[in-house]
């Protein structure tokens, strides 16, 4: 079942309610910027991503408060002082970062106010929270307004001109750690995600490759009770199927005992093979998943 929401029959902090609690978990900027005072800023926002590599372009929003209209100090900042630091959020400076979300008063150093450290950028004024696995010195290159009213969002289009990435997150290839550098992502209401251990996991992209198909496979098996989407994906992600001689291989090594066990009982060996498959999908063995399955079709 199926209930439909339709925003312009809503009050703005319901509509922010669901479009937060749906889409996430959502990066974290932690946006660093100076008042036309030269006094620093600092403070976090999850309507935030990363747009284009070439220019390298991240975007956040500092929107418009929806209880009262007003704009966030970030917003105001840029529009004066074009510039940005957007350091990145790892679980270590999880509650810290939390504590400079507090609306303090205009001039307050949320540097201070959360016990952050100011390090010297290179390219841009702001300051850099020192803390912060991944530091980009950006340049605002456009602020698109999306309205006035409260709940409007303010679109910070920035290029970046420079990244610092502590070497503690880095590997051997220069490459960002996803274990190291332990971050986290903000989801509905008070719910925060941490992107380590079990949390994270690597699923091959199919940039190279040409896979058969969810389309392609069998109907049996494509419509079975016991294996879900995702070991449709997994299967329809393979070039080809094993060969018919390497699955009565299979059949006669690996399943010889359960298909004599289950010769007369046809519905029960078919779901045992299909439960069998699924938990080598589990395991990331795609193909001794398909002989599983192809040896119950090749009867």
């Amino acid at each position: 079942m199926t209930k439909t929401f339709y925003p312009n029959e809503l009050p703005v902090g319901k509509v922010h309610g669901l479009l937060s609690g749906a889409i996430g978990p959502r990066p974290i900027a932690f946006a660093s910027t100076l008042d036309d005072e030269g006094r620093p800023n600092l403070s976090p926002f999850s309507f935030f991503n990363v747009f284009s590599a070439n220019p390298p372009i991240l975007i956040f929003s500092p929107a418009r408060r929806g209880r009262d209209n007003s704009t966030k100090h970030t917003y105001e900042n840029v529009k004066k002082i074009a510039e940005v630091v957007i350091n990145v959020v790892n679980y270590d400076m999880l509650h810290q970062m939390s504590l400079s979300s507090t609306e303090y008063p205009k001039g307050t150093n949320e540097f201070e106010k959360a016990g952050f450290t100011q390090e010297v950028s290179e390219k841009v004024r702001p300051f850099r929270v020192k803390e912060a696995p991944v530091q980009m010195e950006c340049v605002v290159n456009e602020v698109i307004e999306l309205g006035t009213e409260g709940g409007a969002g303010n679109l910070v289009i920035c290029e970046v001109l420079a990244i610092h990435v502590n070497e503690a997150v880095m590997d051997e290839n220069e490459k960002i750690n996803q274990h190291k550098i332990d971050l986290v992502g903000r989801c509905g209401g008070n719910w925060y995600t941490r992107a380590s251990g079990d949390a994270i996991f690597e699923v091959a992209k199919p940039l190279t490759t040409m896979g058969i198909g969810v389309d392609t496979i069998p109907v049996e098996i494509r419509n079975s009770k016991f294996l879900t989407g995702n070991d449709l994906g997994k299967l329809g992600n393979v070039e080809s199927l094993p060969n018919e001689t390497d699955v009565n291989d299979f059949k006669l090594i690996e399943l010889s005992e359960l298909f004599i066990e289950l010769e007369d009982h046809q519905p029960e060996l078919e779901q045992r093979l299909h439960e069998m498959a699924h938990d080598f999908l589990e395991q990331d063995q795609i193909e001794e998943a398909w002989k599983t399955l192809l040896t119950f079709n090749n009867g």
